[in-house]
């Protein structure tokens, strides 16, 4: 019998806001479905869907993403690609232009010497760069054409035959703009065979996850980022996405490019196709077009996700390193605080659901979107998610966006926020300010560091499962770490030998290059162990509390101290100092000193596990 399912995963910040741009334009009614080729008529004016892919190959769906619809005019920078593969640049180059027509899709834009459409985003230049698809009859240059549209989809793709009648039928303007190429050489055959071929590729069934595939097939390079195909070689890639900007919208490409700012195809089915490089692409279906033969919800969509995330193309940077650096667990790594056995038994049993994520670089959306994702699929189990942003060097508006819808999708989830290294992040505080005011950013950033943020979720652990301690406990000999299994002779033994400090708080127990000469057991408060910095100050790397030892390294090599110990509240110590503990042999506790010796071994080698755990996290 199958167990129960696992819950689903959480839906991501990226995925929340796809939802709520769907929900705010699903009602807009502007706009008018094409009728002028009769089949597209049928389309539902309330169809409506949004798609984003990124690089990495994840794609993120809301809407109607699935309803087929065909492909129009978005298939002519595919067929732009394939032209430039096929003949190379100057081969394309002689049979139509790169320069904008700011004319309509349909105008008869053509050099008046030599005949040479303007681009290749208009009809003329389409059905000119679709004459240079290679094959030995029409069945084999529609077989190399398909297969290429399959290629940037990721999937198998098929012909509306019905949309195709009609267009054959009813496209008599294409079929004049043939002819006329054909009367200036650009076409060198019957103009038939090629326009057919531009209304079968017209024809092509594909659904809104296909424009963002395919889309985002341009922003990688040419390489399918589901499939792993190389489609289109970079140059060629470079090269359709600079057409795209300059003439991809037709009369309306100057004031996209200037307030969008991504590379686009419209087709009249109500398709748009727009591409951010280096990191995702989008696709958006919507059958009522404007005046220009543009969708009109498509348009608002770009729009919104252009400004709400800053990815205009000549603003955004192309980073596209992953921001995480490290993850890690309680479990695995501890704070600067020094723990008791049994509060580390506690903390490697449950310290598992606090999460640890070290960012770097610069965080924007195609970053910090993988990690968002590896963060929402290991929520089961967790209470505590730290973001350390210690190492982030920069971030943008859309990065502050879904750190926040991120805080908001863990509330809900019962799992508690907490953003660290954030103090010098003006750009994030500002935006925080702006959603949960001054309070909130206190709270969310209350901690300065991760070692700081880390032991106060330790206390939580260690307080809900009974096992914290107050605080200002004592921890007599018999239970320090350095004597576990120590018979009560053998620690009468060593209670004969030690001497008791009682020290105020600030005060030097020991300093980095002094001689080594004891080893001490802390009985009650807390000193802090401090080391030099490059630059000359003074850092704190590790507390130690009631029950830890420290000095006890030259025990082993009786080298100068490597670090300054000192008091950081008034502490109680048991100092052994090394003559005593070296006569043990000749006074008859060799096994005293063995024991000593092991537990020694014992607590730095967890040390070394621990911090072999933190390094291997880091990527």
């Amino acid at each position: 019998m199958d167990g129960p399912k696992a819950p689903p995963a959480p839906a991501s910040p990226l995925e929340q806001y796809l939802q709520r741009l769907y929900d705010k334009f699903a009602r807009l009614e502007d706009g008018h479905v094409a009728t002028y080729i009769p089949e597209l008529g049928r389309a539902r004016a309330s169809w409506f869907g949004i798609s984003i892919a990124t690089v990495d190959g994840r794609v993120y769906d809301v809407g109607n993403s699935n309803v087929p619809f065909t492909i129009q005019s978005i298939s002519k920078p595919l067929v732009y690609g394939l032209a430039l593969e096929s003949c190379g640049v100057k081969g394309v180059l002689k049979k139509v232009g790169v320069e904008p027509s700011g004319e309509a899709f349909n105008s008869i834009s053509l050099d008046p010497e030599t005949g040479r459409p303007l681009n290749p985003m208009i009809n003329a230049g389409a059905i000119a760069t679709t004459s240079l698809v290679p094959g030995a009859d029409t069945e084999s240059r529609w077989t190399q054409l398909l297969d290429t549209f399959s290629a940037f989809a990721g999937r198998p793709l098929g012909m509306d035959e019905s949309v195709y009648i009609s267009e054959r039928d009813t496209g008599h303007r294409n079929r004049a703009i043939a002819h006329l190429l054909r009367n200036f050489g650009i076409l060198e055959a019957n103009p038939e065979e090629p326009l057919d071929l531009y209304f079968r590729q017209c024809s092509v069934s594909v659904t809104c996850r296909d424009l963002a595939v395919m889309a985002a097939c341009l922003a990688n390079g040419g390489v399918n980022p589901v499939t792993g195909r190389r489609v289109l070689e970079p140059r060629n890639t470079g090269r359709v996405l600079s057409v795209m900007t300059s003439c991809g919208m037709y009369d309306y490409s100057g004031e996209w490019i200037y307030s969008v700012g991504l590379p686009a195809k419209s087709g009249v089915a109500g398709g748009i196709l727009a591409v951010l490089p280096g990191q995702f692409g989008i696709g958006v279906f919507s059958p009522p077009l404007d005046a220009k033969g543009n969708s009109v919800r498509g348009i608002r969509v770009c729009t919104d996700l252009s400004n709400d995330f800053g990815l205009h193309l000549f603003n955004t940077p192309r980073v596209v390193t992953s921001a995480l650096r490290g993850s890690l667990t309680a479990s695995t790594v501890r704070s600067r605080r020094h723990r008791s056995l049994a509060e580390l038994d506690m903390l490697r049993k449950f310290g598992a659901s606090v999460r640890i994520y070290q960012l770097r670089g610069r965080l924007i959306l195609s970053t910090l979107e993988p990690v968002i994702r590896t963060i929402l699929g290991k929520t089961e189990g967790s209470t505590h998610v730290l973001l350390d942003l210690a190492h982030v060097v920069d971030l943008d508006r859309a990065a502050c966006r879904l750190l926040m819808d991120l805080r908001d999708r863990l509330n809900g989830l019962r799992i508690k926020t907490h953003l660290t290294g954030a103090q010098d992040k003006h750009v994030l505080r500002e935006y925080v300010l702006s959603r949960i005011q001054e309070d909130g950013w206190r709270q969310l950033c209350l901690h300065a560091t991760q070692d700081d943020a880390l032991e106060v979720c330790e206390d939580e652990i260690l307080r809900q499962h009974g096992c914290l301690g107050s605080g200002v406990e004592r921890i007599p000999l018999v239970d320090q770490e350095l004597c576990r299994g120590l018979t009560p002779d053998e620690i009468r033994a060593l209670s004969e030998r030690v001497t008791t400090l009682s020290l105020s708080g600030g005060a030097e127990v020991m300093t980095v290059g002094s001689p080594a000469d004891a080893v001490l057991f802390l009985v009650q408060g807390e000193v802090g162990i401090f080391l030099k910095t490059s630059d000359g100050q003074e850092q704190l790397v590790r507390r130690l509390g009631p029950g830890a030892s420290f000095g006890e390294v030259a025990l082993v090599d009786r080298e100068p101290r490597s670090a300054t110990v000192r008091t950081l509240h008034a502490t109680e110590v048991l100092r052994l100092g090394f003559d005593a503990f070296d006569r043990l042999d000749a006074d008859g506790y060799a096994a005293l000193r063995t024991k000593l010796y092991a537990n020694l071994a014992s607590v730095l080698a967890a040390r070394l596990r621990s911090a072999n755990l933190e390094i291997g996290s880091l990527k």
